[in-house]
């Protein structure tokens, strides 16, 4: 009967046959058996009438094999096709595979990242981090969902980071301390970063088509930076060194990267950062912190505000506001000058109330 399905063999194996919103699917019941291939396609018909009932919807068959695996790795593709696969991205991913890979994508409920998220907040991992793994798999499930791989996408809780945000910083004497004691080959992408406020994976990234007109300007392309907006930063002071070190560099080792380990990307150094930080005094201290370092100095130097975002690639004033941390003693300078200010005007109204005073008089 029409819309009943059927059954037919392909060999000696029992295949069955429906349509469900007008496409038709097939399905080996990997049976000789008619009547093992009958009750299968029930089962099928069942689910199909349940999807029109609005009860439940229809999952394809192939769907319920796919893991969060697979859904990971196909998000690992679409980065790389949007130029956003960054080692920061692709070490999220590699995360996010490990404590989720294993689950069938439709078998993974709400429960499983509540669980997750509880692990992890017992071990002391603060909700960002545990944000970027969660965060990437609801990702993953969202491009499967507009792909037609599967049908729906579990609940994925996400952490409130409320008073989440760093304040890190360091001062020029600080970092020029930590940079001494970190190894050679890390000391110019440092010192660049803290000169700039750019990002760790848009440094690495440079190669040397980015350094262009004789060396004296340094664009980032859009697809390497990770807002997708590209940017300029001219080579002066500290950054013409810098370059100048890199060019000779290169001469002994073949890559086209700026900055490298031995003509590697340079991607991992945490126990390298955190051991010259201890050293100078500055545990703690995070390179990302850096970032922060540098948007401060360029407001405490009176740098217009779109030139310094310009600089370091902050699209919004209230996020360029928040990587701007004010030093104590500018605070104290700013109350003393307030202080000042107040004390002047204070004794201006009196001097100009004695003024009229002596005028009443005469």
């Amino acid at each position: 009967m029409r819309g009943q399905g059927r059954i037919f063999k392909r060999g000696t194996t029992v295949w069955i046959s429906y349509c469900v919103h007008g496409r038709e699917h097939r399905e080996s019941s990997h049976s000789e058996d008619v009547k093992a291939a009958e009750k299968l396609l029930q089962a099928r018909l069942r689910e199909k009438a349940a999807d029109e009932l609005g009860l439940q919807q229809f999952t394809e068959p192939a769907s319920k094999k796919i893991t969060v695996h697979d859904l990971l790795e196909s998000l690992k593709s679409d980065l790389a096709l949007r130029g956003k696969a960054s080692p920061q991205n692709l070490s999220t991913l590699k995360r996010a595979d490990e404590s989720f890979g294993h689950f069938l994508a439709l078998g993974l409920t709400p429960k499983h990242v509540s669980d997750f998220i509880e692990s992890k907040l017992a071990e002391e991992y603060k909700p960002a981090s545990i944000n970027r793994i969660t965060g990437c798999v609801r990702q993953a499930f969202e491009l499967a969902v507009r792909e037609g791989r599967v049908s729906r996408a579990p609940y994925i809780k996400q952490l409130s980071e409320a008073g989440n945000a760093r304040q890190g910083f360091c001062s020029a004497a600080q970092f020029a301390r930590v940079r001494e004691n970190l190894p050679a080959d890390l000391r110019d992408f440092a010192q660049f970063a803290f000169s700039t406020g750019w990002r760790r994976g848009e440094i690495a990234g440079l190669d040397w088509s980015n350094v262009q007109d004789g060396d004296s300007v340094i664009r980032l392309r859009p697809e390497q930076a990770k807002n997708g907006h590209g940017r300029s930063v001219p080579v002066v002071g500290e950054l013409r060194g810098i370059i100048a070190r890199r060019r000779a560099a290169r001469q002994l080792e073949a890559t086209s990267l700026v900055f490298h380990r031995e003509g590697r990307a340079v991607f991992e150094f945490r126990k390298a950062w955190a051991s010259a930080c201890r050293k100078a005094g500055c545990a703690g201290l995070l390179f990302h912190d850096l970032r922060r370092s540098a948007v401060s100095a360029m407001v405490a130097a009176h740098v217009p505000q779109l030139v310094a975002m310009g600089i370091s690639g902050h699209r919004t004033a209230s996020m360029f506001g928040r990587y701007c941390i004010v030093p104590e003693q500018e605070q104290r300078d700013a109350m003393a000058a307030m202080e000042a200010y107040h004390a002047a005007q204070t004794a201006k109204h009196a001097a100009q109330g004695n003024v009229r005073a002596m005028a009443a008089s005469k």
